[in-house]
């Protein structure tokens, strides 16, 4: 087959990696390529949001599959525009993606489909949600959510009701993610343990994946600002078959058949991110796309073909699919630009990939990096890389991140120090994984 991986980041440098290695595939191009996927397929130089330009040469190029990485092209109806061409696409359409374009249409699609989450006010008013948080009988701390996409950055937790003031009004005046924030939701805080749940979907029938763990604080013990993600691992000791069970039964099958009933049929890969709380599993949100950086955690491990599991969602053949994944487990971590996710500085050297890659069962997926007139890596983003090792397994797969880690270097480079190390704490508090 010939392939289209929209995309440039570190999730989509995943993606290509898993790809260029199916034996179905004739040919990977990819648009925009990162510096680091140079020798797994062509690079095609059209931004990965501009719909027109990357419908008008899949049309040309008579592609056999598109693989949409990114939100924000689903968002705006890629999907749509090649389907409308007779491409098989791997994505949902404009009006299903809504699930992440809009907090608010996912939080009224789960409550008119009696999915769990939290209790939600929507405001686009100042004055009104002001008059909300300042009931007397209002609690904290609160979730503030912009109602657009954010690049995983529209979330404000509040702990009092000044906090929860100042994350309104900077949403809500267009300041802190312009249109994005022009409406919000205000909701409960979940307490309990976040998770992430992935599965292949094409109508109502779907394939489970391997579950995985993200890290979104920018700061060891998750403090710090919200991040896209600083790593990842794979797979959760927090869901047991039972949990997953109730997940599928209670979450992703009413999901999958209320797009269906909404006329918005859902194709792609869903990914919902849930709180296990006291009560049950509840929807925090909904991503229509692989997460990030989940993926890197996530794709390494598949005992398989993905471009055969896209391929059959892609073009409804999901029923009767299964996906196998190996024994062995999955650490990532997220080397990123001093001040991510704030102001950052780029250009810097990037010293020591492949003494890192020489390492076994260690993968370096680029997010952020270019190459500099002397043919040397350097910065170009936030994240810039994520180093990804497989382990017998969580123990020995994070030794093995954290020893790649410590052999890349640049000017400035921070890193989250506890990927997983909650996971072994749990391990070892039940005698093992689940």
């Amino acid at each position: 087959m010939n392939v289209l991986l929209v995309g440039g980041g570190g999730r989509e440098h995943a993606l290509a990696w898993a790809l260029s290695r199916s034996p179905r595939t004739r040919r990977l191009d990819i648009s925009p390529a990162n510096a680091g996927m140079a020798d797994l397929g062509r690079a095609i130089e059209i931004p990965a949001h501009d719909v027109e330009a990357l419908a008008s040469h899949a049309e040309r190029e008579g592609y056999d599959l598109v693989v949409v990485g990114p939100e924000v092209p689903l968002v705006d109806g890629l999907a749509d525009r090649l389907a409308r061409s007779g491409i098989a696409v791997f994505g949902p359409t404009s009006k299903a993606a809504q699930l992440e374009g809009s907090k608010v249409f996912a939080k009224r699609f789960m409550s008119r489909h009696g999915i769990p989450t939290a209790d939600y006010e929507v405001f686009d008013d100042q004055d009104a949600a002001s008059r909300y948080l300042g009931e007397q009988e209002r609690t904290f701390p609160l979730v503030i959510k912009a109602d657009g996409l954010a690049g995983g950055k529209g979330v404000v937790i509040a702990d009092d009701r000044d906090s929860a003031a100042g994350a309104v009004e900077a949403m809500l005046s267009g300041r802190a993610f312009g249109d994005a924030g022009r409406r919000v939701v205000v909701e409960e805080l979940l307490v309990g343990r976040e998770v992430s749940f992935f599965v292949l979907a094409s109508g109502t029938d779907f394939v489970e994946l391997a579950t995985c763990q993200d890290y979104k604080r920018a700061e060891d013990g998750d403090c710090g600002p919200n991040t896209g993600g600083m790593g990842a691992y794979s797979p959760s000791v927090f869901l047991d078959p039972k949990t997953r069970a109730q997940i599928v039964d209670t979450i992703v099958r009413p999901t999958l058949g209320g797009l269906v009933r909404d006329e918005r049929p859902y194709c792609g890969v869903l990914y919902v991110g849930l709180m296990l709380t006291a009560s049950g599993p509840r929807v925090l949100e909904y991503n229509v796309r692989f997460g990030d950086p989940e993926t890197q955690a996530l794709v390494p491990r598949l005992d398989g073909d993905w471009l055969e599991l896209l391929h059959a969602a892609a073009t409804g053949s999901l029923r009767g699919t299964t996906a196998s994944f190996k024994r062995q487990a999955a650490v990532c971590v997220v080397m990123a630009s001093a001040g991510y996710p704030g102001p950052h500085d780029t250009g810097a050297p990037i010293a020591g990939l492949e003494r890192a890659r020489a390492l076994a069962d260690v993968l370096v997926f680029h997010a952020g990096t270019r190459r500099d007139s002397a043919g040397r890596f350097v910065t170009a983003g936030g994240r810039v890389l994520s180093v990804t090792a497989l382990g017998r397994d969580l123990a020995d797969a994070r030794r093995r991140a954290y020893e790649a880690v410590e052999r890349i270097h640049w000017a400035g480079e921070r890193h989250r120090s506890d990927i997983a190390q909650d996971a072994l704490a749990f391990e070892g508090r039940i005698g093992g994984q689940p």
